[in-house]
């Protein structure tokens, strides 16, 4: 089945989600979120970034999670071009953009006004993101649904880590708007992946098992982004333990219950057992993780 039938075949399931997506979406303005009274407490100490007591990992969450969202012509081109055109796959794609483009507007404002992250960074890092252009870019529409199913619920996870780690009311309210928008949009996806296996199971399990191998979040193109994602892992806002518990084994066991799926070529089967193979080992390394961490806290409050 090629890539044109899939998306014809899905399109009334595309547009009936777009539906509920607008029917459900909150309209919310940047400018009503951002505490504007701390620019005058920012100018009045002469503009001084980075000095808010904030563990590294808030603070790098912040500056990949904004810089994430600067990129963001790139993510729209790729989604256009696989889901684009004169049709409920258009409309969805232009809605998603307009949405997307809010955030990193309360995101700057939000950061900015409040001193956590020196805009030169910010502005220096936005260059860099957005001029070297590099965003995943799966190989087909199957791949490309699969994948954003995923990273959405990555993001609104990573979002709402944040917010709860900034112990300030006004940025959580930001970060959980963001959040929030995630979270629509992932159900967008997921839905339509369970979709997706409905009508063609074998396409869905191999590019599930592609993704799901192969995932990264869409920041690799972020000047230190290495360093950035050890820091957000070690303060526990998104890490290889959090990956495994909330985004691959919800999805894949409960949401879509591929283990339960049937009809499958013998190419899809084998990309199955793949698929699972490779959980288990993602989930020994997640519960190892998740010891070492354990470990390092107590050490830490028994010397405290």
């Amino acid at each position: 089945m090629t890539d044109e039938t899939i998306l014809r075949e899905l399109e009334p399931e595309a547009e009936r989600l777009l539906n509920r997506h607008l029917d459900s979406a909150e309209e919310w303005y940047p400018h009503e979120q951002v505490p504007w009274d701390r620019a005058a407490r920012l100018a009045s100490d002469g503009f001084t970034f980075g000095e808010e007591p904030l563990p590294q990992g808030v603070r790098s969450a912040l500056l990949v999670n904004l810089l994430t969202e600067d990129n963001l012509p790139w993510y729209t081109r790729t989604i256009s071009r696989m889901f684009g055109g004169d049709s409920a796959w258009g409309a969805w794609a232009q809605r998603w953009t307009a949405e997307e483009g809010r955030h990193a507007i309360v995101m700057r404002d939000y950061i900015t006004v409040s001193g956590l992250v020196d805009p030169k960074t910010l502005e220096d890092g936005r260059m860099a993101q957005v001029s070297s252009a590099i965003v995943p870019e799966p190989d087909s529409p199957v791949d490309g649904m699969c994948y954003v199913a995923m990273q959405e619920l990555a993001t609104r996870i990573s979002h709402r880590n944040t917010g709860t780690m900034l112990n300030d009311p006004v940025g959580y309210n930001v970060m959980m708007k963001l959040s929030t928008d995630e979270n629509r949009h992932h159900l967008f996806y997921r839905d339509l992946v369970s979709k997706l296996i409905e009508l063609n199971p074998s396409a869905a399990i191999e590019a599930l098992k592609r993704q799901v191998t192969s995932f990264s979040m869409p920041g690799i193109g972020i000047p230190g982004f290495v360093e950035h994602a050890k820091a957000i892992a070690h303060v526990g806002i998104y890490d290889f333990a959090i990956h495994h518990e909330k985004i691959i084994m919800p999805l894949v066991f409960r949401q879509w219950a591929i283990d339960k799926v049937e009809g499958l070529s013998s190419a899809a089967e084998e990309a199955r057992d793949s698929m699972f193979k490779y959980i288990e080992r993602v989930g020994k390394v997640a519960r190892r993780q998740v010891e070492r961490r354990e470990a390092s806290m107590a050490a830490a409050a028994a010397i405290l």
